[in-house]
């Protein structure tokens, strides 16, 4: 009777550098460091597995997000048997949020100002820019990095605020929204995580892990977009009210 199981994907050395989106030399420099299994061989050739490439991934990934290349093998050394796929999964999700907002988009600086019904204004595009919101492309044209937040902005402005007064709000809302990121992630690391690497992060438990991570976005935002709905209520309340106060006097 004909074998019908599937034959497990290979790769040769330089298919598996393109693959990773690296070089040969990168790969026998991972390998002779341990931090990836070595390969098939059959007669003087290797061959890698799916397995090889979502460690390289990995790797790559996680020297992308900043940590130098001795915490990465102090990591992986600490677990050499450990599947890499999971651990790809969480940083694809951690990647998630940034990548789902609007993509960048090229627009002219004219295009730009009459967002906002304002003039053209270098000075205020420079501002965008040290947010990293804007950048120049050449005299006539930006990119929006940000363009949800760029185009909320210009909405604020048109609706009579001035431009400044706008860019000023960015550094203030990004610090307290930090601030109270970094309280959801502490109470995830250490209610929900720190146990789950405790007891040796389980294959098994993953799914329940990164559930409650993808999870974690959409309800922090929900509940912070809340309460910021109900201060401004009051905000505006307190300070329009003041002033009608002083008015009608």
């Amino acid at each position: 009777m004909a074998d019908h199981s599937p034959v497990a994907e290979e790769f040769t050395v330089d298919e598996l550098a393109a693959k990773a989106g690296m070089t040969v030399r990168n790969v026998r420099a991972y390998a002779s460091r341990g931090l990836i299994a070595p390969p098939r061989l059959e007669g003087r050739t290797g061959y890698y597995s799916r397995e090889h490439l979502q460690r390289l991934q990995l790797i790559r990934g996680l020297i992308d997000r900043g940590y130098t290349l001795s915490a990465v093998e102090r990591t992986l050394l600490s677990s050499p048997h450990a599947s890499a796929g999971p651990t790809l999964d969480l940083l694809r999700l951690l990647d998630e949020p940034q990548r789902g907002g609007a993509e960048p988009e090229v627009m002219s600086r004219d295009a730009l100002a009459a967002l906002a019904g304002v003039p053209r204004d270098d000075a205020l595009i420079v501002a965008l820019g040290e947010f990293e919101l804007v950048e120049w492309l050449d005299d006539e044209t930006v990119r929006l990095l940000q363009p949800t937040v760029v185009r909320a902005g210009a909405a604020a402005v048109a609706l009579g605020l001035d431009a400044k007064t706008v860019v000023s709000l960015f550094p203030l809302l990004s610090g307290n929204l930090r601030m109270i990121a970094d309280a959801f992630v502490s109470g995830v690391a250490t209610e929900i995580f720190e146990p789950f690497r405790a007891a040796g992060m389980p294959e098994e438990d993953w799914p329940a892990i990164l559930q409650a991570i993808e999870r974690l976005l959409p309800v922090a935002s929900q509940v912070v977009l809340a309460i910021f709905r109900r201060q401004l209520a009051e905000a505006i309340d307190s300070e329009i009210g003041e002033q009608l106060s002083q008015r009608t006097a």
